[in-house]
């Protein structure tokens, strides 16, 4: 008999077919080292900060046990956690519990009094990027079924609580594990999900163990919680394109969103393909897209270009990111510059390159980035970037650190023009754009079949995702696999800064 794990319940809570290809993911096409791969990257910042969490109640004990091929050894956990409980333990972490096939794993158990509360530790932030307070609705499926298991296994559950990061926590000195960490009692926010899990558990049950696939349609669940690692897989009698490939945002001009609702809106109406959208209220750029024409105004990029002034500098960060504040006077989630390209054009053709890339010992990386760009790049220069406000908060960000480079970090700042403009605000346009404006897709849109533009022909580092995770684990490599990856960085860096002067240079082009 398959265990109905928390993983599983709350994929069937969001979609009973995600469930089902969750547990047979070969019929999907994606393979299960696949699924097994995506699932591990997004649980590695979970593993950093739940192993943190157990020190804010001193002397928790651990009961979890893995076996040989990783997973985990649910009898000899089920058996270490009744001993627990049996020998008056304080604080266990991962207790484990099991009723008529329903299994969890409680990341913190606290004694209280006669009974125990549920402390449920997530890698989120308390608030969001304008420090209002989060809603932590898509986390209360999970905590709900942990509640009932518990429930039925005969345990006195006291307090219901949602461990997380405190996002105004700022770094001073050691590590603070009682500032770092906010605890949010939810016990009022789970009563509803907990009266679901009765009726739901067993047709979860059903859909775990049944062999023919549920028959699901698209709905706002493909996309929330969290978006389906199955849409391809369920999107696949779609023509290519389709009404989900329009893009989405608003360009500022009386635009129209259109956004995954919208896009349901119209499937359900029958409006899958462009040609079924022609004649539709859309907005400038969704009207190019869904006519799939070539659009150039002209004027449009004149006035842009006009805007420009030389020596332009074409500038482009890497960062990483710890759910952690691993340095002095830093936030957790903070972006953390570590390396940039530049490219100077004096003129159209005659172009200089500046590069820097931090040591990779573990220190803080963010002086040498401030000093260098201070050096490299001169107070009063106009400055591109594409889609400029993450250069634009990297520099913000240091500016706030440096005190002593502040002033000519901003007018860095302060200089820097967006070159995604033209092509956001639909002035440049082609279809091979797949109505994406970011780098990656217009780049190759405009310069098909050229190896030197193409990422894919770089080695190890082929995006900033992967930059961001490779960085931090060059210290412990050995000197040889460092240096080739440390020069692998710099390509990809270089790349970025070079694709903007290509992308000008045909903007300049195209505007004659």
């Amino acid at each position: 008999m398959v265990n109905l794990s928390k993983s599983h319940y709350t994929s069937f809570c969001q979609c009973p077919k995600n469930l089902w290809l969750s547990v047979r993911p070969q019929v999907s096409g994606i393979s299960p080292d696949d699924v097994k791969n995506s699932l591990e990257a997004r649980l590695e910042k979970g593993k950093e900060v739940g192993e943190l969490a157990k020190q804010l109640f001193p002397g928790t004990v651990d009961v979890s046990v893995k076996k040989a091929n990783g997973n985990p050894d649910i009898g000899t956990m089920l058996a270490n956690t009744q001993q627990c409980l049996k020998d008056g333990t304080k604080v266990i972490a991962e207790a484990a519990f099991l009723h008529d096939g329903c299994y969890c794993a409680v990341d913190l158990l606290r004694r209280e009094g006669d009974g125990w509360a549920i402390y449920e530790v997530k890698s989120t932030t308390d608030k969001d990027d304008k420090g209002k307070q989060k809603k932590f609705d898509k986390y209360l499926p999970d905590i709900a079924f942990q509640t009932w298991v518990l429930r039925q296994c005969g345990i006195t559950v006291t307090g219901i609580n949602l461990v997380c990061l405190n996002r105004d926590y700022v770094r001073q000195g050691k590590l603070d594990i009682q500032q770092l960490f906010s605890i949010i009692d939810v016990c009022s926010d789970v009563q509803n999900e907990l009266a679901k899990v009765p009726t739901l558990t067993p047709n979860a049950q059903q859909i775990l163990v049944q062999q023919q696939e549920p028959i699901v349609d698209l709905s706002e669940h493909c996309n929330k919680p969290y978006p389906c690692v199955f849409w391809e897989y369920c999107t696949r009698h779609l023509p290519k394109p389709s009404v989900f490939d329009v893009y989405g945002s608003s360009t500022g001009k009386g635009d129209l969103t259109f956004h995954f609702d919208k896009k349901l809106e119209h499937y359900h109406a029958g409006r899958v393909s462009y040609k079924d959208l022609i004649g539709q209220p859309l907005g400038i750029v969704q009207r190019m897209q869904v006519e799939r024409k070539t659009h150039i105004d002209r004027n449009g990029i004149r006035k842009f270009l006009d805007g420009l002034s030389y020596p332009l500098y074409f500038l482009d960060f890497e960062t990483m990111q710890s759910a952690v504040a691993e340095f002095e006077g830093v936030k957790p989630y903070q972006q953390i510059p570590f390396q940039y390209s530049l490219h100077i054009a004096k003129r159209p053709g005659k172009y200089d390159h500046l590069e820097y890339l931090a040591e990779s010992d573990g220190t803080d990386p963010r002086r040498g980035v401030a000093e260098q760009l201070c050096d490299d790049i001169p107070a009063n220069v106009c400055v591109l970037a594409y889609n400029m406000p993450f250069e634009k908060n990297c520099l913000k960000d240091l500016a706030c650190t440096f005190p002593d480079l502040s002033r000519h970090l901003m007018r860095i700042h302060d200089n820097m023009v967006d070159l995604l403009v033209p092509f956001r605000e639909g002035y440049y346009y082609v279809p091979a754009m797949g109505g994406s404006f970011s780098i990656k897709s217009v780049l190759p849109a405009l310069f098909p079949n050229d190896p030197k533009l193409d990422y894919r022909n770089l080695k190890d580092v082929h995006n900033g995702s992967e930059a961001m995770d490779i960085f931090p684990k060059i210290r412990t490599m050995s000197r040889r696999e460092a240096a080739r990856t440390r020069e692998n960085l710099l390509r990809y860096c270089e790349l970025d800064t070079w694709a903007m002067v290509k992308i000008w240079e045909k903007l300049i082009e195209v505007a004659r």
